[in-house]
């Protein structure tokens, strides 16, 4: 193997499957599998200018997401028949009625426990970004589910 196929095979090994995650979160996890395959593709055959980027991750992430473009909404979470753990009925709708960014951010910190600052490596954007669709986002689902917080 030469160096560069050593080299994305090592960022594959790396960097797929949390790329799978973040595009799960923004588009749904139906798409992403085959999303993130052809970014990977894409990032393979242009592997001398993306390994040079910054944020060769978040160029991915960003290449992926381009791929599942749909005017639907996403299926953030698996039908209960799935053997999922019990889930508020509401949740799903209400995770995909979020704009992507926030949505992409709560699931992501509190779906898979990504810190802030991978999150906001991924998304090119700043940490205190992050916690705003964060705390937007968050603001959001409790307001559509009926939570309320004490104190």
């Amino acid at each position: 193997m030469s160096d560069a196929e050593l080299e994305f095979s090592a960022f594959v090994r790396t960097h797929e499957e949390r790329l799978r995650q973040a595009v799960a979160a923004a588009h749904g996890s139906g798409r992403a599998r085959d999303a993130v395959a052809d970014a990977l593709a894409y990032a393979w055959q242009h592997w001398d200018r993306v390994r040079c980027m910054e944020n060769p991750v978040g160029y991915v992430y960003r290449v992926a997401c381009s791929r599942t473009r749909v005017r639907r909404r996403p299926v953030v979470l698996a039908p209960a028949d799935r053997g999922m753990p019990d889930v508020e009925p509401g949740l799903a709708p209400a995770l995909a009625a979020l704009p992507e960014r926030q949505r992409t951010a709560v699931l992501l910190v509190h779906g898979w426990a990504w810190t802030h600052q991978e999150v906001a490596e991924l998304m090119g954007v700043s940490v205190s970004t992050v916690r705003n669709h964060l705390a937007r986002g968050l603001d959001t689902l409790r307001a559509r589910l009926g939570v309320q917080i004490d104190g």
